[in-house]
């Protein structure tokens, strides 16, 4: 598989370059699998969905290839896992998705790489369990469809750490030197375009459904789902950082507009060690 060295001269060129080659997955996700495949006779599609949703490149895989191979008869969109598997029946599920490439195979000599983009799939991680647990709070109508969205949204950093592994890390080089510098100007500085920029681009070229389109749309910031979601994404990278990150109590705040919680409350929730809790309370609720 051909990995970037230099930047391409359009976001078209990056969709172009990625579609051209399969999307690997993570070596755990191939292993569970197999394991799954073996029990085909049993297994229920709640445990093939818990695999697809560890693993956000099989969860782009899934939804993709389900997209692309679209009935005539289908006129909804597909937007969850569970739902997924379903629509594909067992059988047609595991004899689709075997033989997958992995990313430890993929970058094997870029161990550097490895790492990074494991850290951003812990990441994406988090924030879909984040953003579930929070829009299980506000009663949200489907909760896997944000859980999906928020695993999702960290996509195309993920890709460009998989297919991109130089060009990525001269991005983390940059910001690492500069603090203060911004995710989307070292993008721009090294890729020529910024992630969000490629991710429309791959949104659109790989026909994700509409419905998660619109959750990973910031432009629509003001509706809570799509709110719940980015809050999600931005504090598991902040409180990556450590608790003492100085975009948390940024985020806190923003979070506790989202939610009907009390700030003690939604601090417990979010698991916010005794000894940083003071930091995020008003002044007139800390402890003398």
């Amino acid at each position: 598989m051909p990995l970037l060295t230099q930047p391409l001269e359009t976001v078209d060129a990056y969709v172009e370059h990625f579609s051209r080659q399969p999307l690997p997955v993570l070596r755990r996700t191939v292993k569970d699998l197999e394991a799954l495949r073996a029990e085909m006779d049993t297994v229920s599609g709640k445990r093939i969905a818990a695999v697809v949703l560890a693993d956000p490149l099989m969860t782009m895989k899934l939804l993709t290839h389900l997209e692309s191979h679209r009935r005539s008869s289908q006129n909804h969109d597909i937007t969850t896992i569970d739902r997924a598997v379903m629509m594909m029946g067992l059988g047609p599920f595991f004899n689709t998705f075997t033989r997958m490439p992995t990313v430890e195979d993929t970058l094997a000599a870029h161990p550097q790489a490895l790492i990074g983009v494991l850290k951003v799939i812990g990441r994406a991680r988090r924030a879909a369990h984040y953003a579930r647990d929070w829009a299980i709070v506000r009663h949200d109508l489907d909760v896997d469809e944000i859980t999906v969205a928020a695993l999702l949204r960290e996509a195309t950093e993920i890709v460009c750490w998989v297919f991109a592994p130089e060009l990525t890390r001269r991005v983390y080089s940059l910001q690492l030197a500069d603090r203060q510098l911004r995710s989307a100007t070292a993008q721009r500085a090294v890729f020529g375009a910024t992630a969000r920029e490629i991710q429309l681009a791959l949104i659109h070229a790989w026909t994700l459904p509409q419905l998660l389109v619109q959750l990973l749309d910031e432009t629509q910031g003001e509706h809570p789902r799509v709110r719940t979601i980015k809050l999600a994404a931005d504090f598991a990278r902040h409180v990556a950082h450590g608790w003492d990150d100085p975009a948390l109590p940024d985020d806190i705040d923003a979070i506790e507009r989202l939610l009907p919680l009390g700030r003690e409350q939604l601090l417990h929730r979010l698991n916010v060690p005794e000894e940083a809790m003071a930091r995020f309370l008003p002044e007139a609720s800390q402890p003398e």
